[in-house]
């Protein structure tokens, strides 16, 4: 990644050699002048590879010109505890499975512990408790890889199938918050291969969800973008009559998705084009949902709206928009989440107590999430160089845990 000082130095010399005025050069590519003057300053890094390049489509310079050196965060970062055990579940074929012993008869009874167990990990997911996963996990993916292999009856079969692939796609999202993009990856892939198997379209476009989502984590925007599109285009086309809610929680879901990667790309008018069809779903469903593990409702849709204007670095309409949300109603996962974005729009006003406020309460709701999540330490990098020569303790013990001591 780029060195922050360096980056912001060389976009300030090359601005003043064109003649340009940091409200000139800021207009040009689509940024307020007080983002411009953090970035030149230091303070804040150029976090988006669209925006470096239009920078350096202005300023005329090719973007490693602009661009410095520093250490990777994917080297600095703390791989969290039980994700390492996560991992060793998806290693290696699921038909592996088969060779760990006698499945056990696939009961109704049986069925419906195996269910509950399911639900006990999405709870954790959901909680932000990734360390007690682990072995919920892999003893469960097993047994439900056993008895959709055995097939003694085909109905029971099909329904473990189906506790198969929500289970990978619970596996899915939290490897995702836990920026183990890879192992997210293969999880979803797992999960869209049972649900293909179920015949069951739902199910395949919600893992396609998880997928869309690791891609998210890889800053793989385009490909996310593609996913989330097809996903919409195909669900629309297979609507007949009134669509189930399922099946508008999945489409809105997926329009919050493009509405992160436009704001991400820096394309405020698609970013709220989508916000604005989520919307337009949520208030059709009335209340919050949680269909396929998404929470999409209008809590959720409200607390996306808030992270689509800190990352365009709206700081003011971010903090607006949060004065009218309630998130209690959501997990803790998702509530970190909301922290994190509100932490960033606080960065970006240079107000370091609130800002830290907010992480550490992201932090108490999700500790391992927040700690690895890719805005969270952008912020925390900032309130670090926000805060000068000598960072008091707080901010100090802040470095440490993130890891981004510059």
């Amino acid at each position: 990644m780029a060195d922050v000082q360096l980056t912001g130095e060389r976009i300030a010399y090359h601005r003043k050699r064109l003649g340009l005025s940091q409200v000139e050069l800021a207009s040009l590519i689509g940024r307020s002048d007080s983002w411009l003057s953090q970035v030149e300053r230091g303070v804040r890094a150029v976090d988006r590879m669209a925006v470096l390049q239009k920078a350096a489509d202005v300023l005329g310079v090719p973007v490693a010109e602009l661009r410095g050196t520093e250490p990777d965060d994917a080297k600095a970062t703390e791989r969290p505890g039980g994700s390492e055990a996560l991992r060793l579940v998806l290693t290696g074929s699921p038909a592996i499975a088969v060779l760990g012993g006698q499945a056990q008869a696939l009961t109704r009874e049986r069925l419906a512990e195996l269910r509950e167990r399911r639900d006990h990990i999405w709870l954790a997911v959901h909680g932000g408790r990734y360390v007690e996963l682990a072995p919920s996990v892999a003893s469960l993916i097993p047994e439900l890889e056993q008895a959709v292999m055995a097939g003694a009856n085909a109905k029971l079969t099909q329904a473990a199938r189906s506790l198969l692939s929500d289970t990978y796609q619970a596996v899915a999202a939290a490897m995702a918050k836990l920026g183990e993009a890879q192992a997210a990856s293969i999880a979803a892939d797992r999960a869209a291969f049972a649900a293909e198997m179920l015949h069951d379209r739902l199910a395949v476009a919600a893992s396609l969800f998880r997928m869309a989502q690791t891609f998210l984590t890889l800053g793989q925007i385009g490909q996310a973008q593609a996913v989330a599109r097809t996903v919409i285009g195909g669900l629309d086309q297979g609507a007949v009559g009134e669509p189930l809610p399922e099946t508008l929680s999945l489409c809105g879901a997926f329009h919050l998705v493009l509405a992160t990667t436009a704001a991400r790309d820096n394309d405020g008018l698609q970013a709220h084009w989508h916000l604005d069809r989520a919307e337009e779903i949520a208030d059709h469903l009335g209340g919050d949902r949680n269909d396929f593990g998404t929470e999409f409702g209008q809590t959720n849709v409200a607390l996306h709206a808030v992270g689509v204007a800190a990352e365009l670095g709206d700081a003011e309409e971010a903090l607006d928009l949060a004065r009218r949300i309630e998130p209690g109603r959501l997990s803790a996962e998702r509530r970190a989440g909301y922290n994190i974005n509100l932490a960033q729009a606080h960065a970006i006003r240079s107000q370091i107590d609130d800002a830290l406020w907010c992480l550490e309460e992201a932090e108490r709701l999700s500790a391992k999430q927040t700690r690895t999540d890719r805005v969270a330490r952008a912020v925390a990098r900032d309130l670090i160089r926000l805060s000068g020569s000598q960072p008091r303790p707080e901010l100090r013990e802040l470095a440490e845990r993130f890891r981004v001591w510059p």
